[in-house]
């Protein structure tokens, strides 16, 4: 069975909420958004999990601790914030060479124990990203792909006219072998508008 290790994205600061609550404290169903996924991360039997904490990163680990969870979260901050890239390089230090990294998002609490299984299973030593097919998908990263293979992830401000007719866009969510994070991402660039910083798939 594969080990499994989840990385949540919890250092955003929720601009568009205009609220001095940190975006993942923000309560749905009298739980915190960020507690929906980390009990997700416990249906699915992690090894390890690493919040990434940045904005009202006090907050949000004091939250976190007294939410009592196996295995307890560790936490890594990303100060200053570069982008989604630069987050999840915070969590290397925390990550065996073994096993499958999640890349979750702290702010999406609906998220399926089922579906991350699945995308774990379907991986094998390849990189898997979860991707919908939206009505109007403004504003999301749009999925560019050469036939059935994915080519790049493209965000909205970077896109071309033709990309931005593409209804694929990319949840946030991907799976992928520790060992191929390990080595992708000290390859990042810094190539998009938004200052995300995007990893070199090939």
């Amino acid at each position: 069975m594969t080990a499994i290790d989840i990385v949540i994205m919890a250092a955003g600061k929720g601009t568009r909420m205009k609220s001095r609550v940190p975006k993942v404290l923000h309560r749905l169903a009298g739980r915190p958004l960020l507690q929906h996924v980390l009990d997700c991360a416990a249906r699915l039997e992690a090894r390890r999990v690493v919040v990434i904490t940045g904005n009202g990163a006090g907050q949000v680990e004091t939250a976190v601790a007294g939410m009592r969870m196996a295995p307890p979260p560790v936490f890594a901050r990303q100060e200053p914030q570069l982008g989604t890239g630069h987050a999840v390089q915070q969590a290397l230090p925390f990550l065996p060479d073994d096993g499958v990294t999640l890349i979750l998002n702290g702010d999406v609490p609906l998220i399926e124990a089922a579906t991350l299984r699945s995308l774990v299973e379907t991986g094998g030593d390849a990189l898997v990203l979860l991707t919908v097919d939206l009505p109007d998908p403004a504003g999301y990263g749009r999925i560019v792909r050469s036939g059935a293979a994915v080519q790049g992830i493209v965000e909205h401000k970077d896109a071309s006219e033709d990309q931005r007719r593409i209804a694929e866009v990319y949840t946030g969510v991907m799976a992928v072998p520790n060992r191929r994070l390990k080595q992708w991402l000290p390859r990042l660039e810094n190539t998009s508008a938004r200052t995300d910083l995007l990893i070199g798939y090939g």
